[in-house]
């Protein structure tokens, strides 16, 4: 059956495009409601059911949630860049505004073909990072989608990679620390209750750009651009939380003591912050010891030569 149009019948090509511009506009609906280009607006691509970010010699690209949350959960599933991945870092992450600035950050990086990617994990708290651990995936990340998501609630933040926690950081901050605490391994732990991100609102984000300064093997092997583009791709990205009024400040009192206080709200019922989520199910702390016994790399608590003085949420680890 033809297409009609102005009183006519479209040819068969002229049918195709429309159909073709019909899927690519419901194509582009299930990002755009979530998310909206950052930077580089070129190098956000949708191709059939998929968003792809894109980088080349010129640029690299980025994406940004339309709306902020306070709490809750961000998760993407999506595919790494395949092959001579070396100097290019994807990043999918959360983050506040503002100098004293939260941020998770999951930054996948990428390597030489045959050798695995990295996945580093980052928090800031109150503007300060330098709280990065590594680990080796289990699987290969550009062969297949898989789902990396960031609980948020005000007991903890957890790290996931397809439901299985890889990094928790809890709420510490009654646990003070009293003087410096020498371990068993001759580290010392500094003075001071762990810090944990305040009640900032979050936008999510995700970006892909040029790291051959130091992503693979400490900047030493380079990205090789006969190789490009390189593209992430993107499946579906999910924000499920307390929804930030659009028309408020980032210190409005009310909505930090609608999120935080409250178990209901436009968005439903706020399941991220029942008693349950406060901490790891059983079965979930068994997945966690195993990814850190079998894929933890690096982990900064125990890098001495950074931190001879144990950063506070390290303590008794």
């Amino acid at each position: 059956m033809a297409l009609r149009h102005g009183g006519g019948a479209l040819g068969p090509a002229a049918a195709f495009l429309a159909v073709a511009a019909l899927l690519g506009a419901v194509t582009a609906g299930k990002f755009d409601d979530v998310v909206q280009p950052s930077w580089a607006n070129d190098h956000m691509v949708y191709d059939g059911d998929l968003l792809k970010l894109r980088l080349d010699a010129n640029s690299g690209g980025g994406f940004v949630s339309r709306n902020k949350f306070l709490y809750g959960k961000a998760s993407a599933d999506l595919k790494l860049v395949p092959g001579d991945s070396a100097g290019v870092v994807t990043a999918f992450y959360l983050s506040s505004a503002g100098d004293k600035h939260n941020e998770f950050d999951f930054e996948f990086l990428g390597n030489v073909t045959g050798e695995p990617y990295l996945v580093q994990t980052n928090l800031y708290i109150d503007g300060v990072g330098n709280r990065e651990q590594r680990i080796d995936l289990w699987f290969d990340p550009t062969a297949d989608f898989h789902t990396y998501a960031v609980l948020w609630n005000p007991s903890q933040v957890v790290f996931m990679v397809d439901d299985t926690p890889i990094r928790v950081y809890e709420n510490r901050q009654n646990a003070t620390v009293r003087g410096h605490h020498r371990h068993a391994n001759g580290t010392t732990t500094a003075t001071g209750s762990s810090p944990f991100p305040g009640p900032q609102p979050m936008a999510v984000y995700s970006s892909i750009w040029n790291a051959d300064d130091w992503a693979t093997q400490g900047g030493r092997v380079k990205t090789d651009w006969s190789h490009a583009p390189f593209e992430t791709t993107f499946r579906e990205v999910r924000v499920d939380g307390c929804a930030w009024a659009a028309n408020a400040t980032d210190a409005d009192a009310g909505e930090v003591s609608r999120c935080s206080e409250s178990s209901w709200g436009k968005e439903g019922r706020y399941w991220w912050k029942e008693k349950e989520m406060s901490e790891l199910t059983v079965h979930q702390s068994h997945q966690l010891v195993w990814a850190r016994a079998h894929h933890l790399v690096y982990d900064y608590c125990v890098d001495t030569d950074r931190f001879p003085v144990q950063p506070p949420e390290c303590a008794g680890r």
